[in-house]
């Protein structure tokens, strides 16, 4: 009977996997994966909680490769593993609709937990998740039923390490005290420009420690019993997340790349591979792997092992907590309270009826209040602007390190951190995360905020002090081209309302929607609520609308406008009417919402017949042009605000009702 094969083999199957891939891609990153293969195959053969026939079991570990360029490492553990990575996908990669893609992308093979690439951010993402299985656990879990206990576990790089937003999310989890958490840290001193000595001296140890991070320092990253040692002394500590320092070579086992740069971005070329085939002591040829290797690493028969005992605990669970049992697959299935679009609606009509004056991010607030009972995987937070932003409601109880029970993360000032981690939030399940900051200060998180749309997570995003109308901060606080940014972004639903119905029919919807994330910019500045019959009030959930005409038929004009600057709109349109002007008003709080609409709806709303048309907004101008075509007018900022009261700026700037009015009648 032969023997089990040695933890180097095993490791060596990715190894070569991964240099076969990227070989035959000519493209791509081999040293990462070739680098941290000794550690995958202690973390995954030996400690890893998972089933391949079902990668949505709500109590996996996760497993996050935050280094997303080293993709080929993941890629091989699923193939290996059991995962639906076939050896064909693997021999694709890189190439047009292979799962396997340059980066992992979340959705296009099981196994992959979220996107990554953008250094830093998959760490982000997996303080996220980590900080939800701590939430989920509190808010679940009873005496003798821990149905919620999985660890998280994160491979990161130097690139992570030097990206702003590894201070960003480390700070909070040690902060949080996030114990499931582990991260791997592959210290081998190389990135694409060569020795990291140069312009990365940080003491990296020292750093996580000062975090609150419990450190395992100097652990020889090729050594299984080091690394095995390392991941059972990080399992130990429940109570601090664990950094695990490991020190390896990149592009190991290849005789002449291996430890520099050259292994790194770019294929190792034919005749290296080749060499590091016979120095790894690899006898089989490209994407072979043998019986004795798949089967050591296939993890079916363990998995269904793992996920059966965990069933057999959620069955004692169900028999005593019914309800709780109910209540936690619901939420892990992302479904919404039977009785959601019902409580909604009716708030929605109370809105209306109410007309009640005040600034949207207050009626933001008071929606908040008015969902949030009904809703008990709503969990907010804010960058250190929870009283600025509206976004702490009467039902919210903070969560800290000590008891995570509660539904709201003060997130401190970290907008990037905290956009990334609630993306990990949305991506373990179970738990619905709205943030807020600034309009303005969006552009920290810009890039936590497209992969939410690409991952098509339905993060909500709340922006306030949404222009000029925020007075006098300034500049510097005034959001100019950050609508239009958000706007222009793929699969990002963008909204900013114009008074109390249409923010509550815009939470309404971004609570809704579950293929992507939400935008909901709000005011400083209060804001009147406009009239409405029923059958106005049912077209605001379709972004765009005729609010009011000042005739019947055909209009002679359309103003167009959004949030703060509808209530010009209204006041030229009615002067324009009182001298025999047809003037159409159309709100158009979400333009995506509106573009989703039927041609007959647009037409009907924007008809194309009418180009005499008016855009206001008090942002940038440029955007408008698709609605109002070279023959319109636009209302607007072409720079930078002031810092002086609001009144005063939009005089200045010329955002007024009789400036729109102007612009009326000069294309009538």
């Amino acid at each position: 009977m032969s023997s089990a094969p040695a933890a180097r083999d095993l490791a060596n199957a990715i190894r070569a996997l991964s240099m076969d891939a990227v070989q035959k891609a000519k493209s791509g990153h081999p040293g990462a994966p070739m680098g941290m293969a000794d550690i995958a195959e202690v973390l995954w053969r030996g400690f890893m909680k998972h089933n391949p026939a079902n990668p949505h079991w709500v109590d996996r570990d996760r497993f996050v490769l935050s280094n997303g360029h080293g993709s080929m490492l993941l890629y091989s553990l699923l193939h290996l593993t059991g995962y639906g990575v076939s050896l064909d996908d693997i021999k694709n990669f890189r190439q047009l609709g292979s799962p396997t893609a340059g980066h992992p992308e979340f959705g296009d093979a099981p196994g992959i937990e979220t996107t990554t690439g953008p250094l830093g951010q998959g760490f982000a993402n997996a303080v996220g998740m980590a900080l939800a299985e701590k939430m989920m656990a509190a808010q679940f879990n009873r005496d003798g039923h821990a149905i919620v206990d999985h660890n998280t576990y994160c491979f990161m790089g130097d690139g992570c390490m030097m990206e702003g937003i590894s201070h960003e999310a480390a700070s909070l989890a040690g902060t949080l005290g996030l114990g499931k958490l582990v991260a791997f840290y592959d210290d081998n001193g190389i990135s694409i420009d060569g020795e990291v000595e140069g312009w990365f001296t940080d003491d990296t140890v020292e750093r996580f420690r000062a975090y609150g991070w419990h450190v395992i320092p100097n652990v020889d990253g090729h050594s299984a019993q080091e690394v095995k040692l390392a991941i059972e002394n990080a399992r130990k500590n429940t109570d601090q997340p664990t950094l695990i320092c490991c020190k390896t070579i990149i592009g190991f086992g290849s005789p002449n790349k291996q430890g520099k740069e050259e292994s790194h971005g770019a294929a190792l070329g034919d005749d290296e591979v080749a060499l590091t085939r016979e120095a790894l002591g690899w006898k089989h040829g490209p994407f072979e792997i043998p019986d004795e290797i798949r089967n050591a690493w296939d993890a079916h028969d363990a998995g269904a092992e793992k996920e059966a005992a965990w069933q057999k605990r959620f069955d004692a669970y169900r028999a005593e907590f019914p309800e709780l049992a109910d209540e936690f697959l619901r939420r892990m299935r992302g479904e919404l309270p039977a009785d959601f679009d019902q409580r909604a609606d009716a708030f929605i009509a109370e809105c209306q009826q109410a007309k009640e004056k005040v600034a949207s991010r207050k009626a933001s607030q008071n929606t908040l209040d008015a969902f949030g009972p009904g809703l008990p995987e709503l969990t907010g937070g804010s960058a250190d602007l929870g009283g600025s932003n509206n976004t702490v409601w009467k039902g919210c109880t903070s969560i800290s390190a000590d008891d995570c029970s509660g539904n709201y993360i003060h997130y401190g000032v970290r907008e990037f951190g905290m956009t990334a981690a609630m993306n990990g939030i949305c991506l373990h399940g179970g738990l619905r995360p709205y943030g807020g900051t600034f309009l303005t200060f969006m552009e920290y998180a810009r890039n936590a905020v497209r992969m939410a749309a690409l991952m098509h997570q339905p993060n909500i995003l709340v922006y306030t002090h949404d222009s000029i109308g925020l007075g006098e901060d300034g500049p510097t606080h005034q959001p100019i081209e950050q609508i239009a940014n958000l706007r222009m972004t793929p699969n990002l639903s963008t909204w900013r309302p114009c008074d109390t119905v249409e923010t509550a029919v815009a939470w309404k919807h971004a609570v809704k929607r579950d293929d992507g994330p939400t935008a909901l910019i709000f005011s400083r500045q209060g804001l009147p609520c406009m009239d409405r019959d029923d059958a106005v009030l049912a077209n605001v959930a379709k972004g765009g609308y005729t609010l009011l005409q000042t005739g019947d038929g055909q209009p002679q004009a359309i103003i167009i406008a959004t949030g703060s600057e509808v209530a010009l709109a209204v006041q030229a349109a009615e002067a324009l009417g009182a001298a025999g002007n047809n003037v159409r008003v159309v709100s158009m709080p979400s333009v995506d919402a509106f573009l989703s609409q039927s041609s007959d709806y647009q037409e009907a709303v924007l008809p194309a017949a009418v180009r005499a048309r008016v855009a206001v907004e008090a942002g940038i101008t440029d955007y408008w042009y698709r609605f109002t075509g070279l023959d319109g007018k636009i209302v607007g900022m072409t720079g930078f605000g002031a810092s002086a009261p609001a009144g005063d700026l939009y005089k200045h700037f010329n955002i007024t009702a009789e400036a729109v009015q102007a612009a009326v009648e000069s294309v009538i």
